[in-house]
């Protein structure tokens, strides 16, 4: 099969041996698989993601020195099954994953493994009892990004959001516009997102944020009080003797880049929820003293339940969470070395995927 393959830090369009189906795993055809921005970082840092992997028991576990195919927001075309294994859908179903599959040396990440190829390949292999039927007709486009999504849903599930809760989005980045159609498809509101780029402001509005700040301009912790949020503990007693109800801030950290936590925790208001949603991968420096003031709650959130997983395909399906406004471009496997390059421009791209088994159109230089 044709696949493009992570070698060492370079994205080489090759062929490769089509995987194998062995018992409980089911081979697939890629129909559609969304670019990460874990896939950016994983080209030129995969031994920092494998270290830090380890370190954790996590699901990591590729050798960055042999080749990789990434490639984990997928949506697929079930082709034939391993020996010993239930057939639960028949040869041309369209199904979703999460990417997960089990080999020689237990659960393994597919499109980070050294084993299961990722949708960046014409074929994969996927536990077969983990299958979703994709509803409604939905289109295999959409239904691929029911796992970046799934991101944003159990980030909202983990914030334990109420009615008298603000949201402010930190970062309009996928991973942030997914953040904000789980809160929106959740019922909450206002969300306010908050980012320098113009573009990725644009997408958050598409995606249905209430409020948009510009950060260079105003700064995104400075009207609490006009939302209902007290802000230090004077203001919250008032409101409490004046028989108000305070709103409470819940913030989530979409970034990932050193300096925004402790920025957060300077700027967000007493008895904040702070939700931490964006990877960083480097050390990051934090002063204690000001979330113990305030009495912060923190919240490092990662991935998604498989009930979340199903549960966001069914939003997307029954349109609670639309994703056609962020797909900016769709491009064949020759060109996905040079989505990798174009993704690296906030205000143009959100999400691109990749179509392995057809020749793409020229890769989109605007938003759509």
């Amino acid at each position: 099969m044709k696949a493009v393959i992570r070698r060492g830090q370079s994205l080489v369009l090759d062929e490769m041996p089509d995987p194998t189906p062995g018992p409980g795993q089911v081979l697939v055809k890629t129909l559609a698989c969304g670019i990460c921005g874990s896939d950016l970082h994983a080209l030129h840092h995969a031994d920092q993601m494998a270290d830090l992997s380890r370190r954790t028991e996590g699901a990591f576990s590729m050798d960055p020195s042999k080749d990789i195919v990434f490639g984990h927001e997928f949506c697929a075309e079930v082709l034939d099954y391993g020996p010993d294994t239930e057939h639960r859908f028949p040869a041309g179903s369209t199904v979703c994953s999460v990417p997960v599959c089990f080999g020689d040396q237990g659960p393994e990440t597919v499109g980070y493994s050294n084993t299961f190829p990722g949708g960046f390949g014409e074929r994969m292999l996927l536990q077969a009892d983990s299958l979703l039927a994709v509803p409604n007709g939905l289109p295999a486009d959409y239904a691929a990004l029911t796992e970046p999504m799934a991101v944003g849903a159990h980030a909202v599930a983990k914030a334990n959001m109420t009615a008298d809760d603000v949201a402010l989005v930190i970062g309009c980045g996928p991973v942030g516009l997914a953040v904000i159609a789980g809160l929106k498809a959740e019922g909450f509101g206002p969300v306010i997102a908050a980012d320098f780029s113009e573009g990725r402001r644009r997408f958050a509005e598409k995606m249905g944020a209430d409020i948009l700040i510009d950060p260079a301009q105003v700064s995104p912790y400075a009207s609490w009080e006009e939302l209902g949020v007290p802000t230090n503990r004077v203001n919250r007693l008032m409101m409490e003797m004046a028989r108000q109800t305070p709103k409470n801030a819940v913030v989530f950290e979409c970034v990932g880049v050193p300096g925004v936590i402790n920025q957060i925790m300077e700027g967000a208001p007493l008895g904040s929820r702070v939700v931490v949603v964006g990877v960083c991968m480097e050390v990051d420096r934090i002063e204690p003293m000001l979330a113990i003031n305030k009495e912060l709650d923190f919240r490092f959130v990662l991935a998604y339940t498989g009930e979340e997983f199903e549960r966001t395909l069914h939003q997307i399906a029954d349109g609670a969470i639309d994703v056609e406004p962020i797909i900016t471009s769709k491009v064949g496997l020759g060109e996905v070395a040079d989505a990798f390059e174009a993704l690296a421009t906030p205000d143009v791209h959100a999400k691109i995927l990749v179509k392995p088994d057809q020749v793409a159109p020229a890769l989109k230089t605007g938003t759509s």
